[in-house]
């Protein structure tokens, strides 16, 4: 049996139209919003998952995979992205807020640290729901505000493909293990350029806040060890 959604605000029969990537088809999402009565067109989108006007877009992750971002760093590049493109982006956490510090082997400092980079570093704000059920109400009600009650249209914006020297610089520093985005900037500004991080010696990379002896090692035997060994 189907879940009965919940009416929504249309006193004047106005439809909402979203844009959903096609890689978030599995959620279910799509199929919820069009029994809300919303148009979705489904396509390849390069940033964010779900666009709702011309300056909103939603960045939606589970916990799991929202976990498993913050290990392989994705989630910055995407809140770099997505902040980009889009004057009021969104990330929107599904799932149970209990367990974030549980369903993985990731420190909770980590996650902590993430969540404020999001916050601070790319001002994204981060909203959190329930259910794919709850997901959905919530992007239809961003659509409604922005193109019923705002009347802003809605609009695809690419990423910017050009780039500094700066963000070239800090994506390559942040591909170095245990290297947060905030970490790879504070190493840049100490050091002056990636050239001189990878001379540092151990004392050097731990005069550099938030790198302890034991990050500093790890770092230092990076650089200098043999490939291979």
């Amino acid at each position: 049996m189907r879940e009965k959604m919940e009416p929504m605000d249309n006193p004047n029969g106005e439809r909402v139209s979203i844009v959903t990537d096609i890689r978030e088809e599995p959620s279910q999402i799509a199929a919820l919003l069009e029994r809300m009565n919303v148009n979705v067109t489904r396509r390849r989108l390069d940033v964010a998952d779900y666009v709702c006007s011309e300056r909103v877009a939603v960045e939606r992750k589970t916990v799991g995979d929202f976990l498993a971002s913050i290990t392989d760093q994705r989630i910055f590049r995407q809140m770099h992205d997505i902040s980009e493109a889009y004057q009021c982006p969104v990330l929107l956490l599904e799932g149970d807020p209990m367990s974030l510090f549980s369903k993985r082997d990731i420190s909770a400092n980590a996650i902590r640290g993430a969540l404020a980079s999001i916050a601070l570093d790319y001002r994204v704000p981060v909203l959190w729901s329930s259910t794919p059920k709850e997901s959905a109400a919530m992007l239809h009600r961003f659509a409604w505000r922005e193109q019923i009650k705002e009347k802003r249209e809605l609009q695809i914006r690419p990423s910017k493909k050009t780039e500094t020297m700066a963000q070239k610089q800090e994506y390559l520093i942040a591909g170095l293990p245990h290297v947060s985005n905030m970490l790879s900037r504070r190493l840049l500004k100490h050091f002056g350029g990636p050239k001189e991080i990878f001379n540092a010696s151990m004392k050097e990379f731990q005069a550099v806040d938030g790198i302890g002896k034991k990050k500093a090692q790890l770092l230092w035997e990076i650089m200098n060890g043999k490939y291979g060994a």
